[in-house]
């Protein structure tokens, strides 16, 4: 979906709720969503919600902050546990790489892990370009993202280390 190669990163720490929905089987859902919060009617486009979330303003991102929290309690009045999706989604990942043994999803990790530290630290070493500043700024952006993905899939994601320390806490209570 576009809207998540474009905005997933803004979405993941804004409405990590609607974030999930997007990349799984509820997109729909979400992007009605998204658009009742932008437009104040279900009916946007993905291409209009993508329009507006590139030149959001500040009330518009408080707006969908407050209706990711609707929408998490929307989907629980539902009983659809959307991070059992993208649990879901990411073990069929795993077992598919189990099963094709295939090199390139390893070599794009190596990639891109090292892509985003050599970046770190040429940044750290030189500082910022004179020129490209914004391109730069970018693409570790998206190598942030990259990298994120790859310790999800090969570690496990932090939503589920959460859920144990809970689950742990609430037992010794």
């Amino acid at each position: 979906m576009d809207l998540l190669k474009q905005f997933g990163p803004l979405l993941g720490q804004l409405a990590p709720s609607i974030a999930t929905a997007l990349g799984g089987p509820l997109a729909g859902v979400a992007v009605k969503t998204l658009s009742s919060a932008l437009f104040g009617h279900e009916d946007g486009t993905e291409e209009q919600i993508s329009e507006a979330m590139a030149s959001a303003t500040p009330d518009q991102l408080a707006a969908i902050k407050k209706i990711d929290a609707d929408f998490k309690v929307q989907m629980k009045s539902l009983d659809i546990d959307l991070e059992r999706i993208a649990a879901g989604d990411r073990d069929s990942a795993r077992q598919m790489q189990m099963a094709n043994k295939d090199w390139l999803p390893k070599a794009l990790a190596v990639f891109i892990t090292f892509g985003f530290f050599g970046i770190l630290i040429w940044m750290m070493a030189f500082g910022l370009p004179k020129t490209g500043v914004e391109a730069l700024l970018m693409m570790i952006g998206s190598l942030t993202s990259a990298f994120g993905g790859i310790v999800q899939f090969y570690y496990g994601s932090s939503a589920g280390s959460k859920a144990k320390t809970d689950a742990l806490a609430a037992r010794d209570k």
